[in-house]
């Protein structure tokens, strides 16, 4: 492959220096022919952003003849000087709020729920102090990092008691009483003051480092490299710091995208010129050069979970397509939040059966209406996402997942998938040829309501801007062509063949929309439900409408559990199909026996 100027000065270069490259620039490529221009005796670091890099990255130095060259995270370097040898056990999801409930003797008069809520904010603010440079926690300010109304309300009235269960919760880690996170090793490790024997260290992903780790980069006598792309900033939420505007280094451009053409990058430079709503930089030095044709691989792609489930359970269940599916990452986990909790967890305390609430926090639950205070209490934005999707599918959640997870693909063959489904985080540094956006990113007229409330009261302006770049790296996903909603399209965009504008039904749509129920007057289609039942009327069927019986009701739970369909048990009854769901909805068929 022949280098760009751009790339052909970085490798020239000497001493420290940061590299900004865009969305499909080739860095690693850039930094694989980096290590290979420095002396063979050079003993060189390189830094992953997660496992999954590291990986590709040791078979790239591999093939390119590079054995002076050791590729690490920052976690498995913290795991060898911290926890190797030692009495410590890590855990491996992190605690539950109930758990540290029971765990730390959380006991809180006052407000209802208030020992959950103060666990909550003790998980936050100990993973914010993992996660920084500093070395005590009286150092940090928790209330920097929370700006819910509600949930800093409860902050400043509780703050001495979260920072002293914080400090607690960290200390019986640091005596191995309890399991310790990848983050607290990870700040262990940074707190030893560790010396890293290399000539030269190159740092990736750098926008999304971890304040932690970079104080130990900065610290090393190597050269330094840090490369990134500072609109692709998107961990903010886990606490990460954009290293490539922390540091002073000398500062090079990869901005040629060999991923997509220039429909592409107009729409990705437009994406990130909203910032400039919120008074941030929204500039961006970045030319689409890529010319793929190849439609293979196919990706819908979401801002939230809770946008890209809903995304699969309308596909999966209005569609009919019995193709199959990939969902990046394990499947199950779009149906847990991160603290534990699952989806069917809320669906059994929306239904009032708490006895078959797996989770101890929700089981404290009275009702939905308490779970959502806790959820204002405490920012959990993926509880709220749940009590979303309750809300919407109630009784129909087990079916339907039984139904995603039936059509999904064995093992992590994805090639075989006809749709892959992923959200952002779970799909950066990954390309596809075509890409589905959900209409659940930022938009810019929200952006602009969000700039407003910025004025008025505290708002993360940081967070702010990583819902934009959240945008930017699922349009830079897309290799070959790119499926947007409208209303996330800029105004005035010139046509692209790339570039296909998915048009978004609005309320006013929905009410010009004729109804499906025939009204006075009005002629049925033919076929239709309202038409069968007439007929069943007219023909003088007797058991129609007669009362479900016990012994009825356990026919028709035999009949679905042993997979008949709705046309045979129609028959069987002599009842409408209208009828046969809303008996099996009645008896909640579909929750009892799907999940």
């Amino acid at each position: 492959m022949k280098l760009t100027e751009e790339q052909q000065q970085i490798i020239a270069s000497e001493g420290d220096i940061r590299i900004n490259a865009v969305a499909g620039s080739g860095k690693t490529t850039t930094v694989v022919a980096y290590a290979k221009a420095r002396p063979r005796q050079s003993r060189i670091l390189y830094l992953a952003f997660n496992r999954s890099v590291k990986i590709e990255a040791v078979q790239k130095f591999y093939r390119a003849g590079l054995p002076n060259v050791k590729v690490e995270t920052a976690h498995s370097l913290a795991f060898r000087r911290v926890v190797a040898g030692s009495n410590y056990k890590v855990r491996s999801q992190g605690y539950k709020t109930h758990e540290l409930v029971d765990l730390l003797k959380i006991y809180v008069s006052g407000e209802k729920h208030a020992e959950y809520i103060v666990a909550g904010h003790v998980n936050k603010f100990a993973a914010y102090f993992c996660n920084s440079d500093k070395a005590k926690v009286h150092e940090l300010n928790y209330l920097d990092v929370v700006f819910d109304r509600k949930a800093t309300g409860f902050v400043r009235s509780y703050y001495k008691i979260i920072e002293k269960f914080t400090r607690i919760f960290l200390a019986k880690m640091d005596r191995a009483e309890v399991e310790i996170t990848h983050d607290f090793y990870l700040k262990k490790f940074q707190l030893q003051n560790p010396v890293l024997t290399y000539d030269y260290i190159l740092f990736d992903e750098g926008q999304d480092a971890s304040g932690a780790m970079l104080d130990v980069f900065l610290r090393q006598n190597a050269v330094k490299v840090i490369v990134g792309d500072s609109h692709q900033q998107i961990y903010g939420w886990r606490y990460a710091v954009n290293s490539l505007e922390k540091v002073n280094f000398q500062h090079y451009n990869l901005s040629r995208s060999f991923r997509f053409g220039e429909g592409v990058a107009l729409l990705a430079c437009q994406t990130v010129a909203m910032k400039k709503l919120t008074n941030s930089p929204g500039a961006i030095q970045l030319t689409g050069v890529g010319n793929s044709e190849t439609t293979n691989s196919k990706a819908v792609l979401a801002r939230t979970n809770l946008g890209l489930l809903m995304r699969a359970i309308e596909q999966v269940t209005e569609s009919g397509d019995t193709e199959k599916i990939y969902f990046e990452g394990n499947i199950n986990s779009y149906t847990y939040a991160d603290d534990g909790a699952s989806l069917y967890d809320v669906l059994n305390l929306y239904n009032g059966k708490r006895r078959l609430i797996r989770d101890k926090m929700i089981r404290q639950m009275r009702n939905l209406d308490d779970l959502v205070e806790y959820i204002e209490s405490t920012e959990d934005k993926q509880l709220g996402m749940m009590v979303e999707i309750v809300k919407k599918y109630g009784n129909q959640i087990p079916g339907i997942i039984k139904k995603i997870k039936g059509r999904h693909v064995d093992g992590d063959d994805k090639t075989a998938a006809r749709m892959i489904y992923s959200t952002v985080h779970r799909c950066k540094g990954m390309e596809y040829d075509e890409v589905f956006l959900v209409d659940d990113f930022v938009t810019k007229e929200k952006l602009e309501k969000l700039a407003v409330q910025h004025q008025r009261e505290k708002l993360d302006l940081t967070r702010l801007n990583e819902e934009v770049n959240l945008l930017y790296v699922a349009v830079t996903r897309a290799k070959t062509c790119i499926h947007i909603p409208e209303t996330l399209l800029p105004e005035n965009f010139p046509v692209f063949n790339s570039i296909n504008v998915i048009k978004v039904e609005t309320d006013e749509d929905l009410e010009d929309e004729p109804s499906s129920v025939p009204s006075s007057g009005s002629v049925a289609p033919k076929n239709s439900e309202y038409e069968e039942q007439m007929a069943r009327i007219k023909a003088g069927h007797k058991k129609a409408y007669q009362p479900w019986t016990e012994d009825l009701d356990l026919q028709l739970t035999r009949m679905y559990c042993e997979g008949e369909k709705i046309k045979a048990m129609s028959e069987y009854f002599g009842r409408t199909p209208g009828a046969i769901r809303s008996r099996i909805k009645k008896l909640e068929l579909p929750y009892l026996y799907n999940e």
